[in-house]
């Protein structure tokens, strides 16, 4: 290789890092902003994301901050959760106009509805997990309370609880987007899917019985609509995936 080429190749590889570090600082100001611009209703967050656990408490429940500092920290906590959240199509438009430079048209087109319906269906499983999963849940562990027991949860424990269960729905949600990419990938294929499926309903349900309480209301949530979304990544695997079955006529009749 000579000095030129040599030359060509570092400069490349410098635009590459200058490129990368602007994107990065964009994403950075970008989830800054939301953050900021949320900070003055963050204690309204909080109280609107409590009303699953409030409404079920039985008389005399109620949340309680037993650090000095968790009144202060805990909506600030949550108010940078729901930025991060809310943010995340412009993080996500950052990374997308990094490398798509370097996709090949193909790539392109197939890349694109996947970041989509990846993003979509995580704002999809958080709004499941507040409005069907928490109710329910709380409803449960209200009724299991023993009596003379009176249910008083930290904020910040309660917080922790709720955002753990947004990120297992919001990434159980992202079933179908994987097996996709799977299939992409060539590791599996839509016949395979089919055939295993016996084996994913018991994986499905495992997982459900590890991630959510110790219901079986709260797991039939989790394990129903990742069975339905196993079936709707079949599904979309089958439209994408190349269809081999008639290639390989085709090379017999050639």
């Amino acid at each position: 290789m000579s000095a030129d080429d040599g030359d060509g190749a570092q400069g490349r590889l410098l635009d590459h890092l200058v490129e990368l570090r602007s994107r990065l600082l964009r994403a950075v100001i970008g989830l800054l902003i939301a953050f900021v611009a949320l900070l003055p209703f963050a204690n309204r967050l909080y109280g609107w994301l409590a009303q699953p656990l409030l409404e079920k408490l039985p008389k005399g429940g109620q949340l309680i901050a037993i650090e000095v500092a968790s009144p202060f920290f805990a909506p600030i906590k949550l108010a940078f959760f729901v930025a991060l959240v809310a943010a995340m199509p412009w993080l996500l438009y950052q990374v997308w106009a990094f490398v798509a430079p370097g996709l090949y048209r193909r790539e392109k087109k197939l890349a694109l509805p996947l970041l989509a319906s990846a993003l979509l269906l995580f704002y999809v499983g958080c709004a499941f997990a507040f409005f069907i999963v928490l109710p329910s849940v709380f409803a449960f562990l209200a009724q299991v309370t023993p009596s003379g027991v009176a249910m008083m949860t930290d904020i910040n424990a309660y917080l922790d609880f709720v955002l753990v269960i947004f990120l297992a729905f919001g990434a159980s949600f992202e079933l179908p987007v994987a097996l996709v990419i799977l299939v992409l990938l060539g590791w599996v294929t839509p016949a395979q899917l089919r055939e295993w499926r016996g084996y994913a309903i018991v994986g499905i349900f495992v997982i459900a019985a590890i991630i959510t309480p110790p219901d079986v209301v709260s797991q039939l949530l989790l394990a129903i609509p990742m069975m339905l979304l196993y079936e709707a990544g079949i599904l979309a695997a089958r439209m994408i995936a190349p269809r081999e079955p008639a290639d390989s006529v085709d090379a017999d009749h050639g």
